[in-house]
């Protein structure tokens, strides 16, 4: 393999092709490399570990409000690209709190930030574990199931969705409407539609339904996200109605898709290495380290894409105004001057900064309910599943920003369902 035959804006690369090799090789020859297969549609691959921090540490050169994943329109652009200095607010760019700069950033961030801490998300591990216990409960008995559809994104979904305010009849319709946003390059979920055609219909039905729960909260306001968004105030100004869209349009999203991806990925790696497997299953003292590796090792999130807002210079080489320059977080994660052995699957890796959520100001809001809801997930699978192996071939979703397992059959011993486990703690 050449630098030039690597071609990261094909998702289907991600599906059969072989990205760690492809890194490992940037890594060594080119660890900052323009990359361009296509005119007009060139970018930056930031794939070391030192550069990415630098990068995600520095906002008032790299930008976030121009998005923050490779997207090119048809005319080859990235979307809205159009200048470096304005957001495009049609896409959400310098809305939602993912895709705003300092000093705004952090000050909508803190319209939900403390629902968010450690402290705050531990009260909700009895429910969590009831729920977690309720999803198994509902295929122990048949032996077999989707390990994907029918346990990890079960758990994700009903936590967003009960924390936003979304009765139980939505959250089928928000499963669906969130595989149709991130799988916008996927088959499956385009339903012969294009992938712009994908993503737009699945905004707008997302747009559609918090429209009306928008009008609802603002009067009957309760303790959901939703509320916490319509009534906060930055600046004593109250968000506007787009941005209020579209940080509910990202939550609902991104509180869905990092739990469930590293839950199906987590359990293959469980799966494939069943020595490291066996030492969780039988030292529940590891837990902490084991989360923070199947983090590392699955990064749901492969790349993270910034702007520069004027020119810089990162490993030698010169970034100009403009430039889209991408971290890869699935390499810098693989990094060998950052991580002894990194293709080794070590739960008990100490130290593990890994970049699965980020890094800087925009650390991932929801890392410790994912953190949590992972723990809970894959403690109750490896108790109550505990000879879970695969039933077939995968099938990973057709992206370049998502590592996503679309479909997982698993094969089990049966056993019966247990309403008493549902309240274990």
């Amino acid at each position: 393999m050449k630098l030039s035959e690597i071609d990261l804006t094909d998702p289907d690369f991600f599906v059969h092709g072989d990205p760690h090799a492809a890194f490992r090789l940037m890594r060594a020859e080119a660890p900052v490399y323009w990359h361009e297969r296509k005119p007009r549609q060139g970018f930056w691959c930031v794939a070391g570990y030192e550069d990415a921090l630098k990068v995600y540490h520095d906002p008032a050169t790299y930008s976030s409000e121009r998005g923050i994943s490779l997207q090119f329109n048809a005319a080859g652009a990235q979307d809205g690209q159009e200048s470096p200095d304005e957001p495009a607010p049609e896409y959400g760019f310098g809305m939602m709190m993912i895709t705003t700069d300092p000093p705004r950033h952090s000050r909508v961030r803190q319209i939900i930030n403390r629902r968010f801490t450690p402290r705050a998300v531990s009260v909700y591990e009895p429910h969590i574990r009831k729920i977690a216990s309720e999803i198994i409960d509902a295929v122990i008995e048949k032996g077999e199931c989707d390990f994907v559809v029918d346990i990890a994104a079960k758990l994700p979904t009903a936590v967003t969705c009960e924390m936003m305010g979304i009765p139980r009849e939505y959250w089928s319709m928000m499963f669906e409407l969130t595989n149709m946003s991130i799988g916008t390059e996927d088959p499956e979920y385009q339903q012969g539609r294009t992938a712009q055609e994908t993503g737009q219909a699945a905004q707008a039905q997302v747009f559609s339904y918090f429209s009306q729960l928008i009008e609802d909260r603002k009067k009957n306001p309760g303790d959901d996200l939703v509320s916490a968004f319509v009534h906060g105030e930055v600046e004593g100004s109250k968000l506007n109605e787009l941005e209020v869209l579209f940080n509910c349009f990202l939550l609902i999203v991104a509180g869905q898709e990092t739990t469930r991806n590293a839950t199906s990925g987590g359990m293959l790696a469980l799966i494939e290495n069943p020595r490291e497997a066996a030492r969780f299953k039988t030292d529940r003292s590891i837990t902490d380290s084991a989360i923070e590796e199947v983090l590392r090792y699955t990064t749901p999130v492969t790349h993270i894409l910034r702007v520069a807002k004027r020119d810089g210079d990162l490993h030698g080489q010169k970034i100009r105004r403009g430039d889209r320059v991408v971290i890869w977080n699935i390499s810098a994660n693989r990094d060998e001057t950052a991580f002894a052995r990194p293709e080794v699957f070590d739960l008990t890796r100490a130290p593990n900064d890994h970049l699965a959520f980020g890094h800087g100001e925009h650390f991932c809001l929801g890392a410790n309910l994912a953190r949590l809801e992972l723990r809970v997930i894959l403690d109750e699978v490896t108790r109550r599943i505990p000879d879970i192996a695969l039933a077939g071939p995968i099938e990973r979703l057709r992206s370049n920003f998502v590592a996503g397992i679309k479909h997982m059959p698993v094969r089990f011993s049966p056993a019966r369902a247990s309403a008493g486990d549902a309240a274990r703690t």
